[in-house]
């Protein structure tokens, strides 16, 4: 049966961060996973999990200024001081969390260098982010991001991913297997799992196009019933926006965990 993780960033946003611990939890979700969790302390965060029973499956490293539109460092020439500092705050995190999956996000393409420079630059940081985190039995994960949402990004359709994925070279590098991106750019999703098999360790959901709750997409129910199918065992990151309050659009997690 899948395991489904509640994406904290998105999900049960009437209430502040450390509380949607507590609403997950009582929703029925097993795991959680959010952007990014150092706006609060590590220990806190640890305390939280423990004391509602939820596993930790996926938060990102560092990925520069936010604010100001930045969406990650691995490619960017120049700020590689930058990430690789990133990846030992990100160790920090996943250590205290228990969490054996993070992601590292590539940045936009950036015209002061080539394309060339920039997929260099993103080869050899994620290589180096798989180095150390493999001391500890955690993988790097990479993300294809549609064109749409966020425009400019590095990495965006998953053939790109899997060319670089051959040339990292590394057994603790995987997919970020984003169904809504990729139905957005590609398309075919049971192909493109089944093509895809043994690259992806994490799978997130969501409809296209407003990116709501997974039941908004016929084939939802039936991808998952596909993917108990051949076996899949990792979870399910719920990265979408809900249409109303959070609880009302659970009706699909009811039926799926049946």
């Amino acid at each position: 049966m899948a395991k489904f993780a509640a994406n904290l960033s998105m999900m049960f946003q009437d209430v502040p961060f450390t509380e949607r611990f507590a609403r997950a939890a009582k929703a029925g979700f097993k795991g959680i996973e959010y952007l990014f969790p150092y706006e609060a302390a590590a220990e806190d965060l640890a305390a939280l999990l423990k004391q509602h029973q939820l596993t930790q499956v996926l938060f990102n490293m560092p990925a520069g200024n936010w604010a100001a539109d930045e969406r990650g460092t691995a490619s960017i020439p120049g700020r590689e001081k930058e990430f690789a500092e990133g990846v030992q705050i990100a160790l920090k995190y996943a250590l205290a969390l228990d969490c054996k999956q993070i992601h590292a996000m590539a940045g936009k393409l950036n015209k002061q260098f080539t394309p060339e420079q920039q997929r260099e630059c993103y080869i050899r940081n994620i290589q180096h982010s798989a180095n150390v985190m493999a001391e500890h039995n955690i993988n790097i994960l990479i993300e294809p991001i549609n064109t749409r949402d966020m425009p400019g990004y590095f990495l965006t359709t998953q053939r790109q991913a899997e060319v670089l994925l051959k040339e990292i070279d590394r057994p603790n590098v995987f997919i970020q297997l984003d169904l809504y991106h990729c139905q957005i750019m590609e398309g075919d999703l049971l192909r493109t799992i089944e093509r895809l098999w043994g690259k992806f360790s994490h799978i997130q959901i969501a409809s296209v196009p407003e990116r709501h709750e997974p039941l908004l997409a016929g084939n939802y129910p039936w991808l998952f019933n596909k993917l108990d199918g051949i076996g899949y065992q990792g979870w399910l990151g719920c990265e979408y926006h809900p249409a109303g309050h959070t609880e009302d659009g659970l009706g699909w997690l009811i039926k799926a965990q049946k």
